[in-house]
């Protein structure tokens, strides 16, 4: 995945998107956090499970994204469910609004990670999956496991 020297702390995933989506083209954005938010984002207290990306105008926001209180704060915290803004280059923000609103993809949020100890989000233009879809990743999934397994037991 990623190797321990290259600056990458990984702090949170969202394994479920590559099951419910079909992940296009992939992007990297800037997350615009308060103090607080950054605190608790180091000490890996984030939760992009449920979250979306949604393009207003020209910008960005990551909605529904869980940043936890920072308890050293006491009552100077934020709100854990705040809708956080992205840093994206102005043609990159008009690609994706113009794909989301014309092609039926929508912006999913793949990893919050540290890069030089700057907060950062990948997000997919993604379309989204058919049930039989699913089964069908699944079933490809394990038949691969079983070639896998077989071939070890040959050699």
């Amino acid at each position: 995945m990623t190797k321990p020297d290259d600056g990458i702390k990984i702090v949170a995933q969202n394994r479920r998107a590559a099951h419910d989506y079909f992940l296009e083209e992939r992007f990297e954005a800037g997350l615009v956090l308060t103090g607080t938010e950054i605190k608790s984002v180091r000490a890996g207290k984030a939760q992009i499970k449920e979250a979306y990306v949604r393009v207003e105008g020209n910008t960005a926001l990551l909605v529904n994204a869980h940043i936890s209180v920072y308890e050293p704060a006491a009552r100077m915290n934020h709100d854990p469910l705040r809708p956080r803004t992205l840093l994206l280059h102005k043609k990159q923000l008009r690609t994706l609004a113009e794909q989301v609103k014309q092609r039926g993809f929508t912006l999913v949020p793949i990893r919050i990670y540290l890069l030089k100890g700057r907060a950062k989000l990948e997000i997919a233009l993604a379309r989204g999956k058919k049930n039989y879809d699913k089964r069908q990743t699944i079933a490809e999934r394990e038949s691969k496991r079983d070639m896998e397994r077989a071939l070890g037991r040959r050699g």
